[in-house]
């Protein structure tokens, strides 16, 4: 037999879930010296989950913004892409979402 879950149920698990591992958003930061194809390099070795078009988009937010969501994980995740973005000497930090 096949139990499935209200939607009120899977929202009820997902803020569960969220109250023990609270999200974070990893943060990149506009750097004007570095060049624009390079920091799509480095997103897409730092953060598998991203498509091109993706590390295009962010890149350009980051560009034209000041910074920009790259991606949100609870926070060890988070810490992780942090860190390996700031390897190629990139600037990104992380804030709670």
């Amino acid at each position: 037999m096949t139990t499935q879950k209200t939607e009120t149920q899977t929202r009820d698990d997902e803020a569960s879930l969220r109250e023990l591992l609270p999200l974070y958003a990893v943060i990149l930061h506009n750097d004007d010296v570095t060049a624009m194809d390079f920091v799509v390099q480095v997103l897409l070795k730092s953060v598998p989950e991203l498509s091109m078009e993706d590390a295009a988009r962010i890149m350009l937010e980051a560009h034209n913004e000041g910074k920009a969501v790259v991606i949100v994980r609870p926070l060890e995740h988070a810490e992780m892409y942090r860190d390996r973005i700031r390897s190629y000497a990139l600037a990104c930090t992380i804030e709670q979402a």
